[in-house]
């Protein structure tokens, strides 16, 4: 005989603001579709296919077979703050005090997802974009801060417009999201642009986070400018960045925030009530990463700019509106039928196996766009390329 139970297991009421995530939905299609007997080719999570550099993978199996490396980190080791230090002045010509302007976060999402906890009061309007990487909003909501989307729009060269902003809006605003190169517009910023956000900034006091996950990933020229490379930047702000993406240690979940003293310090005290650090043979990896940046992402520049000419060719040849771009990790492009973005994805799995991620999900204006992640290699692009040309979508 079974026994009803009375116990009942019901969320809190802050668990409505997190939504199931899209991905587990685009990884059963794909192994649907694998089921078959079909190739699947997957451009769908930015998760960097490259291997870690030898030298990085080799300092961290050396390290963690020591014995005396399994404590306690409490945050970012002396080493690694100074090897961040290091790299700003080399690449972006930035002085940081490594003792008081960086803070170790384990990975970038944990960073950003935390932040506004640490800045924002209830109602408190948070400036970020639309499309934005999901994590923002996220970290927003948790705080109780009041997310306030300006639209990326192509005659604004895919930028935040800081003009249109209500001045309510922006009297009561805490904090300013940008994210160039972005997820999952490509976007490049200018001297000029940063230059307008800091003087919004000092305007309005609002506290500024630059987030430049992809910040090695350019094709032409010279790097993405860094947002603290800007005067009065270090008043204003801070800039986040991950090993993540340019140095393929996504899974070793390392991280910085780097930038204002009394920020860093804001959240020190915050961090230290949520975590021990990072795993100390970890730190010493990426040390070893950021010690070696140049020669490390020159051949990162190499394979991804390929991939991109590629994707981006492939885009035009097929009738596809890829937004221009000479950086970033992903393909951002406006698909030639009239299907809503979420139902198209599925569509596209179910008829030739490519999986691609909605642009909707990362905000309203991203409605009619897929994002493509540079995550193959460049013959396995191409045959994506040629599968979506062959496309016939009927409802």
């Amino acid at each position: 005989m079974k026994v009803e139970s009375s116990f009942r297991i019901k969320p809190s009421a802050k668990m409505s603001i997190f939504s199931p995530a899209i991905f587990g939905d685009l990884k059963a299609a794909a192994e649907a579709k694998k089921a078959t007997g079909a190739e699947v080719i997957d451009l769908s999570l930015g998760s960097p296919d490259l291997p870690p550099d030898e030298k990085v993978r080799r300092e961290l199996s050396e390290k963690s077979a020591l014995a005396n490396t399994y404590g306690y980190t409490l945050g970012g080791t002396n080493r690694f703050n100074e090897a961040v230090a290091n790299y700003y002045e080399r690449r972006s010509g930035v002085v940081i005090n490594p003792e008081t302007e960086i803070i170790q976060t384990m990975g970038s999402q944990e960073g950003l997802v935390h932040l506004p906890l640490a800045f924002c009061n209830e109602g408190d309007f948070v400036l970020t974009t639309n499309p934005a990487y999901v994590a923002y909003e996220a970290g927003i909501k948790l705080a109780g801060a009041v997310p306030y989307e300006m639209p990326l729009l192509a005659e604004n060269g895919f930028l935040p417009d800081l003009d249109v902003i209500p001045e309510e809006v922006s009297q009561n605003a805490k904090l300013l999201i940008l994210n160039l190169p972005g997820n999952p517009v490509p976007a490049m910023p200018s001297t000029a642009f940063f230059e307008k956000v800091v003087a919004f900034a000092k305007k309005y006091n609002v506290i500024v986070l630059h987030d430049a996950a992809y910040s090695e990933y350019y094709f032409t020229g010279d790097s993405p400018i860094s947002f603290l490379s800007t005067p009065g930047a270090m008043e204003v702000g801070m800039e986040i960045n991950s090993l993540s993406k340019s140095f393929s240690l996504a899974g070793a979940r390392i991280a910085y925030i780097a930038g204002n003293a009394e920020m860093v310090h804001i959240l020190r005290q915050l961090k230290s009530n949520l975590d021990y650090g990072t795993f100390g043979p970890i730190q010493e990896a990426a040390v070893v990463a950021l010690d070696n940046a140049e020669e490390i992402t020159d051949r990162l520049r190499t394979e991804f700019s390929a991939r991109h000419r590629v994707l981006m060719k492939g885009m035009e040849e097929i009738g596809w509106s890829a937004t221009p771009s000479n950086g970033g990790m992903f393909v951002w492009a406006k698909y030639p039928f009239d299907m809503d973005d979420k139902e198209f994805v599925f569509k596209v799995i179910e008829q030739c196996g490519v999986v691609m991620v909605p642009g909707s999900i990362f905000g309203s204006e991203g409605a009619g766009f897929v994002r493509l992640a540079l995550i193959q290699k460049v013959d396995v692009l191409q045959k994506a390329v040629d599968r979506l040309r062959d496309l016939v979508i009927t409802r």
